[in-house]
């Protein structure tokens, strides 16, 4: 899609269609829909007033506009009532929009974002809008021969304003916004590719991709680097499968030289077959999304280099499959991590904890201002804070308000559970340092003391994306399957951190 931001008056421009919002609320049309409706002879307000339409969240109706118009074709947006209005729904309405005008075969569109008195600023409307719209738009199609629906794509998204002043602040929010959704389609990407075509070599070769094209430092370690670094919990889990594990290493340097970087650490089992403890067969096939915290370091970076943020990032993606074969670990088995603590292995299926294990030790060797961690680790954070909710647990307040506040903005919603030091029983081992799971009860909160064994002194929070990184059934601006979930919220952590930095400074 080519979003472009242009001076003029809404009632002048020439398209296919132009989207204006309306609030529940309202009884009669108000900023921009007030003026076309003016232009229309009053035929939105004929159709509020017949009941056709409320303006309900999500809702839409299209008006000819019978040649009063250059355009033919006005879409009314539902935006609910103002006092629920947020920049969330705000994305919903134009994914929801943009939707209905994709079902139109409509390809270009001209949108005002004058609702009317608003207390948003106008560049977070306009990132919204365009973060939205674009989300919304995302489909997986490249296995698809059989059937074809017809929809084209609408490819040109212009935003026209009146005021020459705003011109600056929706520019740099929908520029924001592109590159951002951007990353969030790549990301979408790798976690819909089967694994057939997502092996951790492949995964490496996309990274490698995204470091030529964003002009990034990218590093690959072969098995044979991997073994000699120790990191053996990363090599027990890739055992029983004939495809090697790849350690991943991406880095944006946007600060200074002397600047410590952040560390991303994303989870890359490229397919989870839970190894020798076989999970179900039942929704199996998902299993190819267990890269998904990988995948978003990928599209971070990839962003954050586009956006020029100016801080140094490196991002450590530990890859591999965990398949049950003659050669794979065994429950019973112990295996010496990086940082020389063993670990006995309870049950197979409880991998990725092992290959982060050995990835935090490994960022260690960066000195890290801080580091962050993103994983689909446990079933039990699903059950705990279930589909839509990110759980986030560390051992830094700052760290961890830092990313709610990111949370926030972005709507990708985290929930933090606690780090209970009386819990690091349920994870000591008879026979090794420690063992790999605890157990069903507090699954989620074991996994994270589990991890924290090898973060050092660092700053550090963990992710668990295990319920939104794959989504079973649509929401507004997510499609449903991969959502692309923590690419957003990493890049406004980013951001804010940066703007934070140079306040201080």
């Amino acid at each position: 899609m080519n979003i472009t931001v242009k001076t003029g008056a809404i009632t002048n421009v020439e398209s296919e269609i132009l989207l204006v919002g309306h609030f529940e609320d309202n009884r009669t049309p108000e900023g921009a829909a007030r003026l076309l409706d003016e232009k229309c002879n009053g035929l939105i307000s004929e159709l509020l007033e017949e009941g056709d339409f409320e303006g309900k969240l999500y809702s839409s109706s299209v008006v000819y506009t019978r040649g009063l118009l250059r355009s033919r074709r006005v879409i009314i947006a539902g935006m609910g009532k103002k006092k629920d209005f947020n920049l969330e729904r705000l994305r919903g309405v134009f994914s929801k929009a943009a939707q209905k005008i994709r079902d139109l075969n409509i390809t270009k569109l001209a949108v005002s974002l004058d609702f009317g008195e608003s207390d948003l600023y106008v560049r977070d409307v306009a990132h919204a809008a365009v973060e939205g719209a674009i989300l919304g738009l995302y489909r997986f199609m490249p296995y698809k021969t059989l059937e074809e629906d017809g929809k084209k794509e609408p490819v040109d998204f212009t935003i026209v304003e009146g005021n020459p002043g705003l011109l600056e602040d929706i520019r740099e929010g929908a520029r924001t916004a592109e590159i951002i959704s951007r990353a969030v389609y790549l990301t979408r990407d790798l976690v819909s590719t089967p694994s057939n075509d997502m092996t951790p070599a492949i995964l490496a070769d996309r990274a490698r991709d995204v470091a030529k094209e964003g002009n990034l430092e990218i590093e690959v370690l072969s098995e044979t680097e991997i073994k000699k670094l120790g990191m053996n919990a990363l090599l027990g889990v890739a055992k029983g499968s004939s495809e090697e594990a790849k350690l991943i290493l991406l880095k944006y340097n946007g600060g200074k030289e002397k600047d410590k970087p952040i560390a991303l650490v994303g989870k890359g089992i490229t397919f989870d077959s839970g190894g020798i403890s076989i999970k179900p067969a039942e929704r199996m096939e998902e299993m190819k999304a267990d890269m998904s915290g990988g995948a978003a370091v990928i599209g971070t970076i990839k962003a954050a280099a586009e956006l020029n943020i100016p801080l140094n990032v490196v991002g450590i993606i530990p890859a591999a499959e965990n398949l049950p074969s003659g050669t794979a670990y065994k429950p019973g088995d112990i295996l010496k991590s990086m940082s020389g603590i063993t670990i006995e292995i309870k049950n197979t299926d409880a991998e990725g904890r092992l290959i982060l294990a050995d990835a935090l030790t490994f960022a260690e060797r960066y000195k890290p201002e801080a580091i962050i961690d993103l994983a689909t680790l446990t079933g039990a954070c699903v059950i705990a804070l279930g589909e839509y909710l990110t759980g986030m647990m560390g051992t830094d307040g700052a760290l961890k308000k830092a990313i709610r506040s990111a949370s926030e903005t972005t709507g990708e919603a985290v929930w933090e559970l606690p780090l209970w030091d009386e819990y690091n029983d349920l994870i000591k081992s008879d026979i090794a340092d420690i063992k790999n799971t605890g157990g069903r009860a507090g699954g989620t909160i074991t996994a994270a003391l589990l991890l924290k064994k090898f973060t050092g002194d660092y700053p550090w929070v963990h992710l668990d994306i295990a319920g939104p990184a794959f989504l079973l059934k649509d929401k507004p601006y997510i499609p449903k399957g991969a959502s692309g979930v923590g690419v957003r919220l990493l890049v406004q952590f980013l951001v804010d951190r940066s703007r934070a930095s140079d306040a201080n400074s």
